[in-house]
């Protein structure tokens, strides 16, 4: 059963943050370590990505969840070479759903309403489509998503498709893009998690993109322009907030960035330095921001 992570219409956004500001894989370990700190900086939520099954168990991250009183707003579903739902052959298909499955059932055993991330092919891959190829390629992930989302739906978790930017992926960079690519999926199953790192290579506008995706966003992940601390950046953040409380999205805002000293989140994510004093430090001033900027709304 799903927890409530939305306020009430007037009421400020819970925030969250990723684990992977400072550990990858995310483990039970890191998340013992780390869930108690975030909790007394005061954080409402967390994210929990399950890079492979078994990282983290379920039943004990509910109880961890429930000793520190943060919600889970997300399980984070990630995408490595090898996970794929388009262009790719039967085999690594299935493999692929079952994984997204078993990200479904993490999420309904610790109570999150979401699955994230882009769920269609291996961040990093990328080829050129014609319009007719694209086409087919939306197709194609629509017949091999709808399994999963099913699943999601039997379990009360939606699905959250999260766009990327180009040079992570051809398939779905924008808003629009999404949308064309969500036709005829159920709205109550599976709709779009947005991203400020993305949208500002590939939107032209932060606020327009959120109007266009309207009701359809289920999950919303905040970083600076460079993944570093929100506000620390030139981003129109009251811009962008004030759109999201138009099209009545109440639930959580996460911030997800990396550590540059993990080998497999820095290449997948180009984090090669730096981007705060300290990771603790890009979290708490990230909380602070967001907490200032929503009140100034």
């Amino acid at each position: 059963m799903t927890r409530p992570i939305g306020g009430s219409p007037g009421a400020d956004w819970p925030l969250g943050a990723n684990p992977w500001i400072w550990h990858s894989p995310v483990t039970a370990a890191a998340l013992a370590g780390l869930l108690p700190r975030l909790a007394r900086w005061g954080f409402d939520c967390v994210e929990l990505p399950l890079e492979q099954p078994g990282d983290w168990e379920p039943a004990a991250t509910a109880k961890l969840l429930d000793a520190t009183g943060l919600t889970p707003a997300a399980v984070i579903a990630v995408m490595p070479p090898g996970r794929d739902l388009v262009r790719a052959d039967p085999t690594t298909v299935r493999a692929t759903q079952d994984y997204l499955r078993r990200c479904v059932d993490a999420a309904h055993a610790v109570g999150a309403p979401v699955v994230a991330g882009p769920v269609y092919a291996a961040v990093g891959r990328t080829w050129r489509m014609g319009p007719a190829e694209r086409t087919a390629a939306y197709e194609e992930w629509r017949e091999h998503i709808a399994p999963v989302v099913e699943h999601a739906a039997h379990a009360t978790v939606r699905v959250a498709v999260e766009p990327l930017n180009r040079y992570e992926t051809s398939l779905l960079n924008t808003v629009a893009q999404t949308l064309d690519a969500l036709a005829g999926l159920p709205e109550h199953g599976i709709g779009i998690a947005l991203d400020t790192y993305h949208q500002n290579i590939e939107e032209r506008s932060l606020p327009a993109a959120v109007e266009a995706a309207g009701n359809r966003i289920v999950h919303v992940q905040v970083c600076a322009n460079d993944r570093g601390t929100p506000g620390a950046d030139h981003l129109d953040w009251a811009g962008f907030l004030g759109a999201l409380r138009a099209v009545g999205y109440r639930d959580a805002l996460c911030v997800e960035s990396f550590t540059a000293h993990n080998d497999a989140i820095a290449v997948a994510a180009s984090v090669w330095r730096p981007l705060a004093p300290s990771q603790d430090a890009l979290a708490a001033d990230g909380l602070r921001f967001l907490r200032r900027t929503v009140a100034a709304l």
